[in-house]
C-alpha cells in the first residue's frame, strides 16, 4: 500500500451514481428518486468530464483513486462498458457495484475484458426466501447466483455485499459458507443507515445499538477464524469493538471515511461525502473535482475529529472510528453529533492502551481493493 506525503488529504474511493435507473425496488435503498429521474443522468460526455475530473486529481496524489461505479444498477446503463473503458484508458482502476441480476456471460466478457478490478454483487439473505423479501422480487436471489456464476466462470473476482437488518441477521453464519462456497474473494457488510427507502424501515426492521454491537462481536471473532477478507461498512465502530477484542492490535484502517478518504458523485453530478449523507459539496459541472475535494468547508470539519459533538467528541476512539456521520446527520440534523447506534460509553482512562489512542490517518486506512 502507498502512503502519502504531506498534509494534502488522499482520495481513495469515488463512488460514482451512474444511474438512478434500477430494476429492484429494495427496502433499504438510498435511492429516493425513480427511473424517470434518469433522464438527469449526466450524459456521456459529462461522465467523461467527471472521469477527466478524477484522473487530474488522482495525478496530484501519488496514487489514482478507485472509482466504483454503482447505481442505481450501473447496468442498465447503456454506455456503461465504454466509460469503464474511458476511465481505464486514464489509468483509473474501475469497479462496479451491481445486484448481479443483469449480468449473463456476454455482459460477463465485456466486464473481464475491460479490466474491471471487482465486481461488488449484493446478496441480502443467503436464502431466496429471505433475499426477495428485502429485493422485492421474486427471482431476484435466483438471478444474482447465475450473475455471479457468469463472473466466476470468466475469471472476474467478485465480493458479496449484504445490508443487515433483522430481516437476515440471523443468516450470518450462512452467507459467510454461502460467499466462501461461491469463490467471492470478500465479504463487505453493511450497516443500514436510514437514508432514502431506508427510512421507511421501521423499529421493528431495524436492529438496535445493543443488536449492533453483538452483530459487531460476533463479525470481529469470525475475522480471526475466517479466510475470506471481511470489511464492515457503515458501522465504524467495529474499529473500536476490533481493538477492544485486540489490545495490541497494529490494525491501521479508520471507520467513517466519508469525506475524508471516500467521495460520491451522484447520477447529476453532486458531490457528497458519502452516499448516505446528504450534505452538497459542489458539482462537478460547476466546480472542478479536485477544488472541492480540496476547499470544501463540509469536508474540512467532517476530517477534524476535534469537532465532534456528544459522546464522539469525548471518546477515546474517535480518531479510530469516528462514528457513522450519516446516521448523525439522519437522527439529529447535525453530521457532527454523536453515533446513534453506538453503546459505548467512553472512558479517558483507555487512552493509555495504545491502539485506541493512536491516530490513524486517512490515507493509512483503506486500500483501494475495499468498495
Amino acid at each position: 500500500m502507498t502512503h502519502s506525503s504531506g498534509n494534502q488529504q488522499k482520495l481513495r474511493l469515488l463512488f460514482w451514481e451512474s444511474t438512478i435507473r434500477c430494476n429492484l425496488s429494495c427496502a433499504h435503498c438510498r435511492r429516493i428518486e425513480l427511473d424517470e429521474a434518469a433522464g438527469a443522468d449526466l450524459s456521456t460526455a459529462r461522465a467523461m468530464q467527471l472521469i477527466e475530473q478524477l484522473a487530474q486529481l488522482g495525478k496530484s496524489q501519488d496514487f489514482m483513486p478507485l472509482l466504483v461505479f454503482s447505481g442505481g444498477e450501473p447496468l442498465c446503463r447503456k454506455d456503461i462498458v465504454e466509460l469503464i473503458q474511458y476511465a481505464v484508458s486514464k489509468e483509473i482502476k474501475c469497479a462496479l457495484a451491481t445486484n448481479g441480476t443483469l449480468i449473463d456471460k456476454t455482459i460477463a466478457d465485456k466486464i473481464k475484458a475491460v479490466g474491471v478490478q471487482r465486481v461488488s454483487v449484493s446478496l441480502d439473505g443467503a436464502t431466496g426466501d429471505v433475499h426477495n423479501k428485502l429485493r422485492k422480487q421474486e427471482g431476484s436471489f435466483e438471478a444474482a447466483m447465475q450473475g455471479i456464476e457468469w463472473l466466476r466462470n470468466c475469471g472476474v473476482d467478485f465480493q458479496i455485499n449484504m445490508t443487515m437488518t433483522r430481516h437476515n441477521v440471523h443468516q450470518l453464519d450462512d452467507i459467510f459458507i454461502l460467499a466462501q462456497k461461491l469463490g467471492a474473494v470478500a465479504l463487505h457488510l453493511f450497516m443500514l443507515v436510514p437514508v432514502g427507502c431506508g427510512e421507511e424501515f421501521s423499529e421493528a426492521d431495524m436492529l438496535s445499538p445493543d443488536e449492533y454491537e453483538q452483530l459487531l462481536k460476533q463479525i470481529a471473532q469470525k475475522q480471526r477464524t475466517e479466510t475470506i477478507e471481511i470489511k464492515v461498512t457503515c458501522g465504524p465502530h467495529y474499529e473500536r469493538v476490533i481493538r477492544q477484542q485486540e489490545p495490541n492490535s497494529k490494525r491501521m484502517s479508520k471507520g467513517c471515511l466519508a469525506g475524508s478518504g471516500i467521495l460520491f458523485v451522484s447520477h447529476t453530478g453532486e458531490v457528497f461525502p458519502c452516499g448516505y449523507l446528504p450534505v452538497k459539496c459542489g458539482n462537478i459541472s460547476q466546480t472542478p473535482l479536485s477544488q472541492i475535494w480540496a476547499e470544501n468547508p463540509d469536508l474540512a470539519k467532517m476530517r477534524d475529529t476535534g469537532q465532534l459533538k456528544g459522546k464522539c467528541g469525548v471518546c477515546d476512539y474517535a480518531k479510530v472510528c469516528g462514528g457513522c456521520r450519516a446516521r448523525a446527520f439522519a437522527a439529529t440534523g447535525d453530521y457532527m453529533a454523536a453515533e446513534p447506534t453506538c453503546v459505548y460509553t467512553p472512558n479517558r482512562k483507555e487512552q493509555k492502551r495504545g491502539s485506541a489512542s493512536r491516530p490513524i490517518s486517512p490515507e493509512g486506512a483503506i486500500e483501494n481493493k475495499h468498495f
